[in-house]
């Protein structure tokens, strides 16, 4: 049985609370967590720009007690938080270009992909993850509304610029034939109407096809204190077992799961139709290493003390570095940063400014909702500050021997799970 609709944000050009839960339509559901209003993460102005009106909105974290899905309690427009200048492209991280690979080589081996077998990613950004399946001469086909999709074309990597819905994926089988894998890696937690996404997916594949999704996973979210992924894009923040539940609604049976460490800690499902695949070991070890019910509820409570500690435990190390005259920069202008910023209420008169490496759609732009500027990061090595913030902190054993060999000799800090010089 589907849920009652909740009422839609999109093309209203603001927002819309959640009510009832975004699976299983489960009300009321349990107040968690709230991180106050917010503006979208990748609304960026341009450095020195007049300032003006900019939309925020609240962010706040609910549970479903039936399902287990904890989700956002605000949906947002599309437009607004996936703008056609969205200044995101997945093939700047290492990380993710290396989680991609290993996802082609993974699925290939286990589904024993060939040349003639159809590969649809939905949201595939700059074609980084779907490129992989191309390099292994298999069919491809990216689906991505925003701009960035000019730049896997342009890569030779065919994209359809489009929003993901049921129409669409009628026009794919009807163009491409059916697919025997559809991937959605860092999406399937954003769009806001879950149940007609997995109509459109269960409609492209196969009998035998299989749907491959990576969101990331609300146990590694809760154990390393993430609350910086909590922001508008993020609708939905699963569990397996909530997955389960959403994916057993359209008769798909999940049977492989593996959590990896995309994202500071992600969740790679692989679901087909009941029957047409061998459910894996993987899934019961899994599903029983989640706490469900009561314990989830306690651990919850625990995550929001924790929270606004970790708040008062950075602001503390600022405030002991400003009073000792210590320029402070940033590293790195991911989305949780955006969160990190708002949320602990840090601004141009403490961070000097953020960093990002050559190529990046962000340099040259304010963080959002201050006034923070994002620079090439050549100059936090012209510069030498005296301390500087990983905001990718959940990469940070991959920055930080870089930028010590690039020269920076400042110190450097970790934010979270709770801030460290490293």
């Amino acid at each position: 049985m589907r849920p009652i609709k909740v009422a839609r944000g999109a093309g209203t050009g603001g927002s819309v609370p959640v009510e009832c839960c975004q699976i299983c339509g489960h009300a009321p559901l349990d107040d968690v967590l709230s991180l106050g209003y917010m503006p979208p993460v990748n609304q960026m102005v341009r450095i020195g720009a007049v300032p003006v009106q900019q939309p925020w909105f609240p962010t706040n974290l609910l549970h479903c007690r039936n399902c287990e899905l904890v989700q956002l309690g605000t949906v947002v427009d599309p437009v607004i938080i996936f703008p056609p200048e969205y200044p995101y492209t997945s093939g700047m991280t290492k990380l993710l270009r290396d989680n991609f690979a290993d996802l082609h080589r993974e699925s290939a081996a286990l589904l024993g992909l060939g040349p003639d077998d159809l590969v649809v990613d939905i949201g595939s950004n700059d074609g980084t993850l779907i490129s992989n399946f191309q390099n292994g001469g298999h069919r491809i086909l990216g689906i991505e509304p925003t701009d960035v999709g000019d730049i896997a074309n342009r890569r030779g990597i065919p994209t359809l610029k489009r929003y993901f819905g049921v129409e669409v994926a009628n026009e794919v089988t009807r163009d491409y034939g059916a697919a025997s894998v559809v991937t959605a890696a860092n999406c399937f937690a954003h769009i806001e109407d879950v149940h007609a996404i997995v109509d459109g997916i269960v409609g492209m594949l196969k009998e035998d096809g299989v749907f491959i999704s990576e969101s990331h996973y609300l146990i590694p979210l809760l154990d390393t204190l993430q609350y910086d992924t909590i922001y508008h894009e993020h609708l939905r923040y699963y569990s397996l077992a909530s997955l389960k539940h959403l994916l057993e609604m359209h008769d798909l049976e999940v049977f492989h799961a593996r959590p990896i460490p995309s994202h500071g800690g992600s969740i790679r499902v692989y679901a087909a139709r009941k029957g047409t695949h061998n459910v894996q070991p993987s899934v019961a070890r899994m599903l029983a290493a989640e706490p469900r019910g009561e314990a989830m509820s306690k651990r919850l409570a625990e995550f929001k003390r924790d929270v606004v500690l970790s708040k008062l435990r950075l602001m503390a190390v600022l405030r002991d570095l400003k009073e000792k005259g210590a320029r402070v920069v940033g590293i790195s202008a991911p989305s949780r940063a955006s969160t990190m910023v708002n949320y602990v209420g840090l601004d141009e008169g403490l961070i000097d400014y953020v960093c990002e490496i050559a190529g990046s759609l962000k340099i040259g732009k304010c963080m959002p909702g201050t006034q923070i500027p994002v620079v090439d990061e050549s100059r936090l090595f012209a510069d030498q500050p005296d301390c500087a913030i990983i905001f990718s902190w959940h990469i940070a054993d991959e920055l930080a021997p870089k930028l010590r060999a690039k020269g920076f000799k400042g110190q450097l800090i970790t934010p979270l799970p709770v801030p460290k010089f490293l």
